[in-house]
């Protein structure tokens, strides 16, 4: 079986967040929920999150109201409206000019911590918002200056849109598509071991960012193609996965391999090879180890050997 429908939520979905994009163009709700004491922050620190648990392994996330809130919006970062959650507004903003801001708070309020190494430990919902959070913040620093005359950009739309004071061109928040794909070919799946990380054992999927003028399932055929030289037939679409790790997001494919030999991309991959459905099953006593819990590339794997 080729493909067979996504098993259950991928991590950083299920936002509970109305975006409410219109109330982004309102100046007297933005103004007044940036006082309200209801109003939620989420705070991103040098691309950390606010977290509390995360020692004892339940991390939640921390967002600030009141006094807490207004400390850090007082380190002078920008921030952006991301919506409504259960009626309450919920903004983003960055405080990473303070060196450290963990004493503009009150004690005990958590840590800033990097989402990916607990995002399959938060709370339904939470892993979506700070990930929203964080992209957003990403590309607030980053598009300060216009990127087609160089003159100072001023934020719009609550954050939402960057205004060239020169040339007046709009800027608004980019999310680069990737492909990332399981190839199968009777009865094993093509994994390999990427140059990324050559400490560890793990073996995943392959994946690659999908170029101009290309359609998702010629991504799909020429990434794989390129880096193991395997050439791929049917291409069936599985799930998404956000990934603003710092702008993109991922889609995720079984593909048919058509192929078997397999010639190395060095420069991308050290190793890659066919593993059987009880390799897949039970990888550690075969001396390698499956991508984290909460990634689309083990759902596309796990998803996969249930068909089998």
């Amino acid at each position: 079986m080729l493909s067979i429908p996504a098993s259950r939520p991928n991590a950083y979905t299920g936002s509970p967040l109305d975006r409410a994009a219109k109330l982004r163009e309102d100046p007297a709700f933005i103004a007044a929920a940036l006082a309200g004491p209801e109003t939620l922050f989420a705070p991103v620190w040098r691309s950390r999150s606010l977290m509390k648990g995360v020692q004892d392994g339940r991390p939640e996330a921390v967002l600030l109201t009141g006094a807490a809130a207004e400390a850090v919006r007082m380190a002078g970062g920008p921030w952006s409206f991301l919506g409504l959650w259960e009626g309450r507004p919920v903004f983003a903003v960055d405080c990473s000019a303070a060196e450290d801001p963990l004493p503009l708070l009150p004690g005990a309020m958590g840590s800033f911590t990097d989402l990916r190494a607990v995002a399959g430990l938060l709370p339904p919902g939470e892993a979506s918002v700070l990930a929203h959070a964080r992209g957003l913040m990403h590309w607030r620093t980053r598009h300060r200056f216009c990127g087609i005359c160089g003159a100072g950009c001023e934020p719009g739309s609550a954050g939402h849109v960057m205004h060239c004071t020169g040339c007046k061109a709009q800027h608004f928040p980019r999310t680069d598509p990737a492909v990332i794909m399981l190839v199968v070919r009777e009865g094993r799946a093509l994994l390999a071991h990427s140059q990324r990380f050559p400490s560890t054992t793990m073996y995943s999927t392959l994946a690659g960012f999908v170029e101009p003028g290309e359609s998702l399932e010629e991504a799909v055929r020429r990434e794989v193609e390129e880096e193991a030289g395997i050439k791929v037939g049917a291409v069936r679409y599985h799930s998404s996965q956000p990934w603003p790790f710092p702008s993109s997001i991922m889609l995720g494919f079984h593909a048919e391999g058509l192929t078997e030999a397999i010639t190395l991309d060095e420069e991308e991959l050290r190793d890659a090879r066919w593993f059987t459905v009880e390799q897949l099953r039970d990888p550690t006593p075969h001396g390698f180890a499956l991508p984290r819990a909460d990634s689309i590339a083990r759902r596309l794997i796990e998803d996969w050997l249930a068909g089998q």
